[in-house]
């Protein structure tokens, strides 16, 4: 008996379905706990990205929420998915974590591999370990203290050994909206008062990552969480998943139940903060944004900028300059813009200054 063939997804189609999982078609009515983990964590190697990421996917945002959360030890920043620092639930530091070690460690021998060479790593990391049990330290404390030990190394390399190989927090006030302070480390056993999960196996993080951006193929969630071989889980879970594909041919997954809107279903403006995991989570970003795009929001150095969508797909650039009382949310976009277009980004925009520059006395939202 043949086997029918797999529906195909549009462009449009995988759009709207990211939309919906993503909590940008519609505000959410969801805490900022929830909706963190909802997202499998938002990339946070600034402070303020997770905060204007939150307000513009949920209902009733304040940052207090998010501060609140930080300080009282329910959300953390950890390096994790693509060895970059994101923020996520005290709940899932415990859990992810884990599972992408082995992802870590390779991309530690990718930055570090010859600094790092013949050194015994599981003594550097226990010695590291003692460090900041004791006390938080930034990299450079952490490196000057490892040195002591291993006076012919460099010390930045081991302390990102550390920083790779054990899990390591960044406490407050590093992350909290209007603080200011270093980037300090503790260990997260530590912080959180709870060990890590022993469980390694990549495939509840598949399906988390699939209910967040789905529909996905296995080289979109490699994409995203850093790790290799995930054509395993991918066949494990297979029996229990819903199979698509897209216009090129490419086997898509997703989570049967999950949400897939009409590729018609309106898409409101958006304003999306630097580092958005959105534009960084599959292998094949034309679901929202093109290649020629991408070369104006990736910037060499490694900066995502902060992007608006118009009608789901990124269409320019916005950023906002602040005077000692004055705030100006400058967008540019990168093809002209329709009068409702227009219209509707100066009142959301507006909407979002009132937020992020509430104790600006003049605010103004100009359109390039």
């Amino acid at each position: 008996m043949a086997t029918a063939a797999a529906p195909v997804l549009t462009r449009r189609d995988l759009n709207r379905a990211l939309l919906a999982r993503q909590l940008l078609l519609e505000r959410a009515d969801l805490t900022a706990l929830d909706a963190i983990e909802h997202l499998v964590g938002m990339q946070s190697q600034a402070p303020a990205p997770p905060y204007l990421g939150l307000w513009t996917r949920l209902n009733g945002f304040e940052l207090e929420h998010l501060s609140a959360l930080m300080r009282d030890r329910g959300a953390v920043r950890i390096v994790l998915m693509r060895s970059t620092i994101h923020l996520v639930s005290a709940r899932d530091c415990l859990l992810i974590r884990p599972v992408l070690a082995e992802s870590l460690a390779r991309s530690l021998k990718s930055t570090f591999g010859r600094q790092l060479d013949g050194l015994d790593l599981d003594a550097v990391v226990a010695a590291g370990r003692g460090h900041l049990d004791a006390q938080p330290l930034t990299l450079g404390g952490l490196g000057k203290l490892l040195a002591e030990q291993w006076p012919d190394r460099d010390p930045f390399a081991m302390a990102n050994a550390v920083r790779n190989l054990a899990a390591l927090v960044q406490p407050p006030p590093r992350g909290v909206w209007g603080e200011s302070g270093q980037a300090v480390h503790a260990t997260a056993e530590a912080w959180l008062g709870q060990p890590l999960s022993a469980e390694t196996e990549a495939d509840a993080l598949v399906l988390r990552y699939l209910a967040a951006f789905g529909p996905a193929g296995v080289k979109d969630a490699q994409m995203w969480s850093g790790m290799t071989r995930l054509a395993a889980s991918f066949n494990r879970l297979r029996p229990g998943l819903a199979v698509f594909r897209d216009e090129n041919g490419v086997e898509l997954f997703d989570l049967p139940d999950a949400p897939r809107p009409d590729r018609e279903t309106p898409g409101p403006v958006r304003f999306l903060p630097e580092f958005d995991n959105i534009l960084l989570s599959h292998a094949d970003r034309s679901r929202i944004l093109t290649d020629e795009q991408r070369r104006l929001v990736f910037t060499r150095n490694g900066l995502i900028k902060s992007v608006i969508l118009v009608d789901g797909f990124v269409r320019g650039l916005w950023s906002i300059e602040q005077s000692k009382d004055a705030a100006v949310l400058a967008v540019e976009p990168f093809a002209p813009l329709t009068r409702a277009e227009r219209k509707a980004l100066t009142e959301e925009g507006t909407r979002l200054l009132a937020f992020a520059a509430a104790k600006a006395g003049n605010r103004e939202v100009r359109i390039a």
